[in-house]
């Protein structure tokens, strides 16, 4: 469960991603999020890219990383 303002601002990061899935990159039609949002509820795709978000966020605190975005990476 963790904490639960910082559980609530990544929540509120995924719905400003969900709110301009018209122009965000990542929310296009083919992508992780776009197929998501075409197969669920708005609601659960917004705590599911949260939840994403803090798998990525710990993964870098822990390995001392960087975060490179997929595309930059590729």
């Amino acid at each position: 469960m963790g904490e639960r303002s910082l559980r609530r601002l990544l929540v509120i990061g995924a719905n400003s991603v969900i709110i301009k899935r018209r122009t965000h990159p990542d929310a296009q039609p083919g992508t992780w999020l776009g197929n998501l949002l075409s197969r669920k509820p708005p609601m659960l795709a917004r705590v599911a890219l949260a939840n994403k978000m803090a798998r990525i966020v710990w993964a870098l605190m822990a390995r001392g990383g960087v975060y490179q975005s997929p595309a930059a990476a590729a």
